[in-house]
């Protein structure tokens, strides 16, 4: 019986220009770089293999949609290895930022040298790794966010907000902003009316979360545009618009449904916030205050 991870397909190397406008300083504020194996080992806990996916390639993406800025979030595949990270920040430091994951006892020396390298906050996976999954651990959580604190950081979750229906009440009084990946990662089958995602709506209003417009084809195994996934989109705007980041999620490893090309990603967004002013705050506003460009 074969237990290694699976191997993700490929990306799509041929990006489409967008057929709406992208404003200038838009960034894509989640995609990560893989590889090559050789200089950055994979966790053997890892839920997948992801081809080569380089920081230049990543750049090409970005050109060809026309957007100019982009934040490497770090990968599961690397546990707290930041260095494939951190390298892709050091290839274009005024234009891209980062997401690091580091151990709950980070020393504040640490956290200023990845500060000094452009990160501008952590992640906290609780989806994409087999051990200790669906757990939130809070005051370890609250720990590193105090320490984070100083340096104006986030706190980013990858989780399963239908999972977590009192998740409003667990982070009212969390001491640094939080990010949420995926729309909150909501199954489409799950319904808008869960409480956790009501939960997170109420998050939003009361200006202590953020969203990502990210990977709708993780919320679905309908095909482009995700149509499902679309009111989801629309209670998020209607609930905060002010809240709201959007990202490609490039280079889409683990995926069950089709590759996308990302400019038809980029246009299921602009379907979602057809205002154009909106869309501003959206690609060039919320990111530069999140992410301190």
């Amino acid at each position: 019986m074969n237990t290694s991870p699976p191997t993700c397909a490929p990306h799509d190397p041929n990006p489409k220009r967008p057929a709406v406008a992208v404003p200038p300083l838009a960034c894509d504020v989640h995609a990560h770089v893989c590889g090559p194996n050789s200089r950055y080992p994979l966790i053997a806990q890892r839920l997948y293999t992801p081809p080569e996916a380089s920081p230049q390639a990543f750049r090409h993406m970005l050109d060809a949609l026309g957007v100019a800025r982009g934040v490497l979030v770090q990968p599961s595949i690397y546990g707290t290895d930041n260095r494939a990270m951190l390298d892709g920040l050091a290839s274009d430091p005024k234009r891209l930022r980062g997401v690091a994951v580091v151990p709950f006892d980070v020393t504040t020396a640490e956290i200023e040298r990845l500060h000094a390298a452009g990160v501008r906050g952590v992640r906290s996976n609780i989806v994409d790794l087999k051990d200790n999954k669906g757990e939130l651990p809070l005051e370890p959580l609250r720990a590193l966010a105090q320490r984070i604190k100083p340096f104006g950081w986030h706190v980013e979750f990858l989780m399963h907000v239908d999972e977590f229906p009192q998740l409003d009440l667990q982070l009212a009084d969390f001491p640094v902003d939080v990010v949420f990946g995926h729309l909150g990662y909501v199954p489409t089958a799950a319904g808008l009316d869960t409480p956790g995602f009501a939960a997170l709506l109420r998050l939003m209003r009361e200006g202590k979360a953020w969203v990502k417009l990210t990977a709708p084809y993780r919320l679905t195994l309908s095909a482009m545009p995700y149509a499902d996934v679309a009111p989801f989109a629309q209670a998020l705007v209607d609930a905060a618009p002010g809240r709201l980041l959007w990202g490609s999620d490039w280079p889409h490893v683990l995926i069950k449904t089709a590759m996308p090309n990302d400019g038809d990603l980029f246009d299921a967004f602009s379907k979602w916030v057809p205002d154009a002013a909106l869309r501003q705050r959206i690609l060039v506003d919320h990111p530069a205050r999140v992410y301190d460009f």
